[in-house]
């Protein structure tokens, strides 16, 4: 499933990246959108590419883990 799919089409997302991205390469991360019910996650370097949606708490689940690193 893309995220075409997941979001129903929306195309009234506000996308945002971590604040500890790489200045210097702004196009080189993963950026989120989020609405009440679906965390969107897509990779900066093609926005109109394939996209995850995501349960808010999936998305937790994720950050914690990763955060662990």
């Amino acid at each position: 499933m893309n995220g075409n799919e997941a979001a129903g089409n929306v195309v009234d997302l506000t996308w945002f990246k971590s604040s500890y991205s790489d200045s210097s390469n702004p196009s080189d991360c993963v950026e989120v959108a989020t609405t009440p019910a679906t965390v969107h996650v897509r990779d900066s370097k093609n926005p109109r590419g394939p996209r995850l949606a995501l349960a808010p708490t999936a998305w937790t689940d994720f950050v914690t883990f990763a955060g662990r690193g």
